[in-house]
């Protein structure tokens, strides 16, 4: 809501109807035609007190100094009651105080007025009574401008909270997606790309090796097992047993398993080398969870884009608050996909790099070849 505009509703135009209606059967006890005509005026320009709270105390004003001026009336009339109104109502409505001290001024000015036109040797007792009642009804309304504008401030307080915690709820829920497709990527990319490679080689040595065939049908097998286990953890966390945000932590891969990896990407056809310089620091399972996964996305793209017997060379160097995992190989580096795009398995190892704190790079080498490279802070178990 802009500030200084009313809302409006039924209520307050039924209300703000019947002060201006009150005003002007107040002008029924003067039959005189003209003491009517500025009674209703004053009444029409009272309808509007709440959206131009300051234009009708003016507007008001002018029509009861009118009416003193023209008529000339000894006392006041019972509808001028319509220029507290008009203070009342600038005091409560206006968007900014000083206008209610205008107001104030302007009623003061019309109340010595009145009190140098009656003046008698009690005079002090009627301005003390007249100045005290009006002063009485600024405070009021001064009252309940500052009530109106708290509960103002609570109700947009409250929708700003409200907007807040959907806005949390929102990116939540982009976390636990964010999460269950990096899973699946990882897992269903790297199996299935052992798979195809193995399912492919025993095709190629059904007629001549079928030693060869069985090795590699125990791979396909080994490997899809792997594969239905991560998936039940996986499907798990979506059936309620625990938060997507959580599927970092709850993963079975460590470092220690590594060697496992290599030796699959290996039947793959791919020739793997590894180093590891430096001692293992105490890492959370989150921490060796990335870890692993980097790696095995490396060798995952490696097996599908990098060409039949590519060199791949892992090189893990560990220190006391970081570990920096380095993948490269020799072939072709076509990790975009057809139309273009990076895949999914890179923008998921730059999002788990992130969630570290860590750094994270991937591109094609000037002598051919792809080459990832991350570095994670070693924060240990929490």
């Amino acid at each position: 809501m802009v500030a200084g505009v009313e809302r409006v509703t039924a209520r307050s135009v039924l209300f703000d109807l019947a002060v201006a209606g009150s005003v002007a059967v107040l002008t029924v006890p003067y039959g005189y035609r003209l003491h009517v005509l500025f009674g209703v005026a004053m009444a029409v320009a009272v309808g509007f007190r709440r959206f131009r709270p300051l234009a009708v105390m003016l507007i008001v004003s002018a029509l009861a100094l009118g009416h003193l001026v023209i008529l000339g009336r000894p006392d006041p009339t019972s509808f001028d009651i319509a220029v507290l109104i008009a203070m009342y109502s600038v005091v409560k409505y206006a968007p900014v105080l000083w206008h209610g001290f205008v107001a104030a001024a302007i009623v003061a000015t019309g109340l010595v007025i009145e009190q140098t036109r009656h003046w008698t040797f009690r005079w002090w007792y009627s301005a003390a009574l007249l100045f005290g009642f009006c002063t009485a009804v600024w405070l009021v309304a001064y009252t309940l401008r500052t009530r109106r504008r708290y509960l103002r401030s609570l109700e947009e307080r409250a929708a700003t909270a409200e907007r807040e915690r959907d806005h949390l709820a929102q990116l939540a829920v982009a976390g636990e997606r964010a999460a269950i497709a990096r899973e699946l990527h990882d897992v269903v990319a790297h199996t299935l790309a052992v798979m195809v490679v193995q399912a492919n080689g025993a095709t190629y040595a059904l007629a001549e090796d079928p030693a060869q065939v069985d090795e590699a049908l125990r791979t396909i097998a080994a490997t899809g097992r792997d594969a239905l286990l991560d998936m039940h953890r996986i499907v798990g966390v979506l059936r309620g047993d625990g938060p997507a945000g959580d599927l970092p932590d709850r993963g079975v891969a460590t470092i220690g398993q590594m060697c496992a990896l290599i030796d699959r990407a290996r039947t793959a056809g791919l020739s793997v080398t590894q180093e590891s310089v430096g001692d293992l620091p105490a890492m959370s399972p989150a921490e060796e969870l990335t870890v692993y996964r980097v790696v095995q996305e490396a060798l995952t793209n490696a097996i599908r884009h990098a060409g039949a017997a590519a060199k791949v060379a892992i090189r893990l160097e560990y220190g006391p608050q970081r570990v920096t995992i380095s993948v490269v190989d020799d072939g072709a580096g076509r990790l975009a996909t057809a139309n273009g795009t990076v895949g999914h398995g890179l923008i998921g190892m730059r999002e788990r790099v992130a969630m570290h704190d860590g750094q994270f790079s991937a591109g094609p080498r000037l002598g051919g070849g792809w080459q990832v490279d991350a570095t994670l802070p070693v924060r240990g178990a929490t």
